[in-house]
C-alpha cells in the first residue's frame, strides 16, 4: 500500500503517443521525485483514450503496447504507474503493470468496473463524473471498500456548466473527504473545453496553476497534471496540456503554499 501521508503527483501526457516520449517525460520525473521526496510521484499515462470526440481521434497504442510501454517506464524509472480502464475485463491484467488503477470520470457508477478494479489489489482513483454530486462520491467508496479496496482516491475535475465548458465548485475537496479517503485536484482536465474545439475538446491552460493554487489552499492530498513537452504537437488534451518544462517550478510553487498553508491552520 502506497505511502498515504505523501502529497501524490499524478502526472504524464494524456495517452500513451510512443516509448521515446514517455521515458522522455519519466526522466524529467524523477528528477523531481529525487528532489521533492516528499511527494509520490506517480507516472500517468492511458494506453487507449476510449471517449475521443471524434472517431478519427489518436486513441492510444492499445492495452499489449500501452502495457509494455508503462511496464518500460516502471522498469527505468523505478516510478509507479497509473493507468485507466475501461471494462471490468482490464482489471486484472492491467494490474499486473500498474501501480493504480484510475476510472474515467464518466464510469465513475459503474458498478462492475468499481469492484472489478478493487478485487486486483492495487490502488483506485476514481474521477468524480462531471455530472454527479460531490456527496454522492460516498457510493463509489462504499463499493470500492466492500470489494476489499484499500487505498481509495477520488478525483474532482469540474462539473458540466453549460455547452462545452467545465466549473470547479472547491468544497468538493472537503465534501468528498472521507478518514481513508485521498482526494486529488485534477488542474488540468478542469480547464477542459469537452467538444469545444470542432470534433476534439479545448481547454484554457491559463487557468491550470490559478485553480491548482485554489485547491492545495483549500486543502488537497494530491494533484493531476497532463504534461507534454509541446502541447501544442500532442495527440490528445493539448489545449489543457502543461508543458513539461513548466511542471518543476509549478510543483515548487504549489508544495510552497501546501506548506504556507499548513503552518496557518495548525496556528
Amino acid at each position: 500500500m502506497p505511502p498515504a501521508d505523501r502529497f501524490v503527483l499524478f502526472t504524464g501526457p494524456c495517452v500513451i503517443e510512443s516509448q521515446q516520449l514517455c521515458l522522455e517525460i519519466a526522466e524529467v520525473l524523477v528528477d523531481l521525485q529525487n528532489r521533492r521526496p516528499e511527494l509520490e510521484v506517480v507516472f500517468k499515462a492511458s494506453f487507449d483514450k476510449a471517449n475521443r470526440t471524434s472517431l478519427d481521434s489518436f486513441r492510444g497504442l492499445g492495452q499489449d503496447g500501452g502495457l509494455d510501454v508503462l511496464a518500460q517506464v516502471k522498469a527505468k524509472s523505478g516510478l509507479p504507474v497509473v493507468t485507466d480502464v475501461h471494462e471490468p475485463g482490464q482489471a486484472a491484467p492491467v494490474a499486473e503493470v500498474a501501480d493504480y488503477l484510475q476510472i474515467p470520470a464518466f464510469l465513475c457508477r459503474q458498478t462492475d468496473l468499481l469492484l472489478a478494479a478493487a478485487q486486483t489489489g492495487r490502488s483506485v482513483f476514481v474521477k468524480k463524473g462531471q455530472f454527479l454530486d460531490p456527496g454522492n462520491t460516498e457510493f463509489i467508496t462504499s463499493k470500492l471498500r466492500a470489494a476489499g479496496c484499500e487505498d481509495i482516491l477520488l478525483g474532482e475535475r469540474g462539473t458540466t456548466f453549460g455547452y462545452g465548458d467545465l466549473v470547479v465548485d472547491f468544497r468538493s475537496l472537503l465534501i468528498m473527504r472521507e478518514p481513508d479517503v485521498r482526494v486529488v485536484y485534477d488542474a488540468t482536465h478542469s480547464v477542459q473545453q469537452p467538444g469545444a474545439a470542432g470534433g476534439k475538446s479545448g481547454g484554457r491552460r491559463e487557468f491550470i496553476v490559478p485553480l491548482a493554487r485554489a485547491a492545495v489552499a483549500v486543502g488537497c492530498d494530491g494533484l493531476f497534471f497532463e504534461v507534454h513537452p509541446d502541447p501544442s504537437k500532442a495527440l490528445s488534451d493539448g489545449p489543457n496540456a502543461l508543458p513539461l518544462d513548466q511542471l518543476p517550478a509549478v510543483v515548487d510553487d504549489l508544495l510552497a503554499l501546501r506548506a504556507a498553508s499548513s503552518t496557518t491552520t495548525s496556528a
